[in-house]
């Protein structure tokens, strides 16, 4: 049986990145978003890594932390003051 390809994964990824940044965008600019959806994309890419190679999946760490930097920047934009 084959590995699964890691580069559907970080596609994944980068797309989520993408999403988030323009979602904090619209925030920051005074719209409103509809987060609706993010738990499942966050679920499923969380589920694809896991189902990598330890090696694979550890070479997502850094596209990882970039997502969960993005994540952070979308949490303050939201958050008054």
């Amino acid at each position: 049986m084959s590995s699964p390809d890691p580069a559907p994964t970080l596609a994944a990824i980068e797309a989520m990145h993408g999403t988030l940044a323009v979602a904090r965008a619209l925030v920051e600019s005074g719209r409103e978003v509809d987060l609706g959806g993010l738990d499942g994309g966050t679920a499923a890419l969380c589920a694809a890594v896991t189902l990598l190679p330890r090696e694979a999946g550890r070479a997502m760490l850094p596209a990882l932390l970039v997502l969960l930097a993005e994540v952070d920047a979308l949490r303050g934009a939201l958050q008054p003051g």
